[in-house]
Parts: C-alpha cells; sequence; structure tokens
C-alpha cells in the first residue's frame, strides 16, 4: 500500500486547519502557502474534503476554510480513506468486493489482517493525536 499525494496531502491541510482553528476562515492561498502546496491541486483536495462534509467553505471576502468540527473528531483512517478511496491491501479486501475463492485462498487470512492492523492503527489517531506528535 502507498499513500498518494492526494492523501498526504489531505492530512497536512487538515492538520494545518486544526493548528489555525482560531484564526477561523483560513484562504487557500495561505493554506498553499505554508504547506507549500499548488493552489490548483489544493483546490482539488479541498473540494473532496469539503463535499464530505470534513470541511466547511466560505466565499468571498474573510473566506476559505475551517474544520467542521474540533480536530478530534477527525481520524486519519477517514481522511486517508476518503481521498484515497481504499487503503486495502488487496483487491478482493475493497469495499463491496468479494472473492469466490476467498474460502480456498490460503493468502486470504494474512491480508485480512494486514487490513484490519492498517485500519486499527490508523483510525487510532485523530487530529489532535498528530498536532501533539514530537518531530524527529
Amino acid at each position: 500500500m502507498m499513500i498518494s499525494t492526494k492523501g498526504r496531502y489531505a492530512l497536512r491541510v487538515m492538520l494545518d486547519l486544526a493548528g489555525h482553528m482560531q484564526d477561523g476562515y483560513i484562504p487557500l492561498a495561505a493554506i498553499a502557502a505554508r504547506q507549500h502546496i499548488s493552489e490548483k491541486y489544493l483546490e482539488s483536495i479541498l473540494s473532496v474534503l469539503s463535499k464530505a462534509g470534513m470541511l466547511r467553505a466560505l466565499r468571498g471576502k474573510g473566506g476559505g476554510y475551517k474544520l467542521a468540527k474540533a480536530p478530534e473528531a477527525y481520524s486519519v483512517y477517514d481522511i486517508l480513506c476518503l481521498t484515497e478511496g481504499t487503503l486495502a491491501p488487496v483487491a478482493c479486501l475493497e469495499a463491496g468486493q468479494s472473492c469466490e475463492n476467498s474460502a480456498a485462498c490460503s493468502t486470504y487470512p494474512l491480508w485480512q489482517g494486514l487490513d484490519e492492523t492498517v485500519r486499527n492503527y490508523l483510525a487510532g489517531f485523530t487530529l489532535l493525536d498528530v498536532l501533539h506528535m514530537k518531530k524527529p
């Protein structure tokens, strides 16, 4: 499993907004400058996050983006699943998929365990947790 730039940037943006909650709505240009992300690419990420209800958007003067909920209400897993589509290590574990060979597949339990481990690990961290992590 490889997290794409879209997923990594979405997480960085959500952390940026969590760290600047006291500032109200944050303009796209300010986020892009702080995170070194192109405004055009950032706009597409913010659109996905906004449509999913993770962000509130306000147009016009004084507008921008802010978190729709408190930072502790967002799990890293939810953010990455939204932007990545899936974090499943193999196609047969993706939502809505089934494998007719799963009962006979000797590796299926291995992939299930990996999927569960990744899900539990990432779901165990909120934006607030990551904000308070020590940097190397």
